[in-house]
């Protein structure tokens, strides 16, 4: 059975198509079977100027009818879209969902950090994990960064950061914002207690190729730090073209980095693995659930009437 999960970021809006599905060991994992995004790049105004322009706003309808329309070719079942950082501090995100509502019949959630979190790590323990093993998880966003901390498999810690990739591009993330994540983490973390990193995000992703890693494969702090140094200085073009890096990567990439290289010196951390998982993902296990806890109601309402 597909399902669709629209994520609206601050950078990209993506739509993801896949299924739940069982490997050779028997461990669920979500099969992506579609793909497709779109730099929106809502941040741009809304951090600008405090609301989303009638140029995004007609930009943005157009690519939900388009995700709608990918949606029906692939037989989709049943479909979600959240919005996260942009949309979340937007003036007028209310009369923008109501537009997009009318026009494509989808409606838009617009979900705070807080579920973010629970729908992304909602797949993440999917994954084969020692579920004793303390843990971090470093989610890099446009708008925002949402650190979760875990230990035997609870989340034990979780705060979102008004720090992204197009805020330090718009020069909005002020040092008083550094400092109250670094306070967070030396609150939470304990140096002397080693704690693996795990990194999410289309750009911890983009490193990890760039690296010529393999999925799952630990980057060191010093690798990412090497990569920063050699694509910081550049332009944009330059970086799009010895690198092969999409226009709306290219310049985000930078930031990004320097938030995972800040986190990870904070805590004294030498590796990352990026696991290559996202809201999408949640969105795509929370249908899944859903799906299979209204099958489970209809089956006990049938078997209590008979």
């Amino acid at each position: 059975m597909k399902y669709g999960a629209i994520d609206i970021g601050t950078n990209a809006a993506r739509l993801l198509i896949g299924e739940i599905s069982k490997n050779d060991e028997g461990y669920v994992f979500v099969k992506k079977i579609s793909y497709t995004r779109v730099p929106l790049r809502l941040g741009m105004d809304v951090f600008e100027r405090g609301k989303i322009g009638e140029k995004k706003k007609q930009d943005f309808i157009k690519t939900i009818k388009a995700f709608q329309l990918i949606s029906e070719v692939f037989n989709v079942r049943e479909m979600r879209a959240c919005a996260t950082s942009a949309m979340r501090e937007a003036e007028n995100s209310d009369s923008v969902k109501k537009a997009i509502l009318k026009q494509t019949g989808v409606d838009i959630e617009i979900i705070d950090g807080h579920e973010e979190s629970e729908l992304v790590f909602s797949v993440f323990f999917l994954m084969e994990l020692e579920k004793n093993m303390p843990f971090l998880v470093i989610d890099v966003g446009g708008g925002s960064t949402e650190i979760t901390i875990f230990k035997e498999g609870k989340i034990t810690a979780a705060k979102s950061f008004k720090i992204g990739t197009i805020r330090l591009l718009k020069n909005k993330v002020t040092e008083e914002i550094w400092t109250e994540m670094f306070e967070w983490l030396s609150s939470n973390t304990n140096a002397k207690h080693k704690i693996k990193v795990f990194g999410i995000g289309g750009n911890i992703n983009k490193v990890n190729k760039l690296l010529g890693k393999r999925d799952f494969e630990n980057m060191s702090f010093k690798e990412i730090d090497l990569l920063y140094e050699e694509l910081k200085p550049l332009s944009v073009e330059k970086r799009i073209s010895r690198y092969q890096l999409k226009a709306d990567r290219a310049d985000v990439i930078v930031p990004a980095m320097d938030i995972y290289l800040r986190i990870m010196k904070k805590i004294d951390a030498k590796k990352i693995i990026a696991p290559k998982i996202g809201l999408s993902d949640g969105i795509i296990y929370s249908l899944h659930n859903n799906h299979l806890k209204s099958l489970s109601k209809k089956t006990k309402l049938s078997s209590d009437n008979g």
